[in-house]
């Protein structure tokens, strides 16, 4: 099943194949990427090559598997966060991603976690075939990309919870202090009747 998500609409893209090869996917991507390019709103004309040049870097720092840039960029109009494959990695399929406005950012080897269209497809097809016996490879098929077309019906945005957050919200708990009981808290604590005696 191939798969594009965008995490924030929760609007997902999918393909069912019979073969994952690079061809079948960079075919299938270039498609979708063109139709969503087409929806965004053209970019703003008159940013400097250095200016452009930033805004591509900008999201590249702390990225520890990146791509060489092109020389001569257009303006940035699309992240895609991608496998760490070497098949994403091809010249020709960068440079094509590169003259679209596209950046791809790999996730780090064994991360694939981090990528949500990971956790798209897993409720897909969970959804698709669970207490299903399918006979033939083209219902498969078939129920995956129903089950999409339904998902897309009423999408279900997706926000990052990873364990940063998880520990910018334990970090914050610490420094609130609980109020009799309640649900009210105090950034500072509050302080107690017999100091004052």
């Amino acid at each position: 099943m191939l798969t594009l998500f965008h995490p924030q609409s929760g609007e997902v893209r999918v393909k069912g194949v019979t073969d994952t090869r690079h061809e079948t996917l960079h075919g299938w991507l270039k498609d979708e990427l063109t139709n969503i390019l087409a929806t965004l709103p053209e970019p703003s004309p008159g940013t400097n090559a250095q200016a452009n040049r930033a805004a591509w870097e900008r999201w590249r720092t702390g990225v520890t598997v990146k791509a060489s840039l092109s020389a001569d960029l257009p303006p940035l109009r699309l992240l895609q966060v991608m496998d760490n494959l070497t098949g994403h990695k091809n010249p020709a399929w960068l440079i094509w991603y590169f003259q679209h406005g596209i950046l791809p950012i790999f996730t780090p080897l064994g991360g694939s976690w981090l990528n949500m269209a990971e956790s798209i497809q897993w409720i897909l097809k969970r959804r698709a075939l669970d207490g299903f016996y399918p006979q033939a490879v083209p219902l498969i098929i078939d129920r995956l990309e129903a089950v999409s077309r339904g998902w897309n019906a009423r999408p279900t945005p997706f926000v990052w919870h990873g364990k940063r957050r998880l520990r910018r919200q334990r970090a914050r708990a610490r420094q609130l202090h609980r109020v009799g009981g309640s649900g009210a808290t105090t950034s500072r604590p509050i302080e107690r009747l017999n100091q004052w005696l």
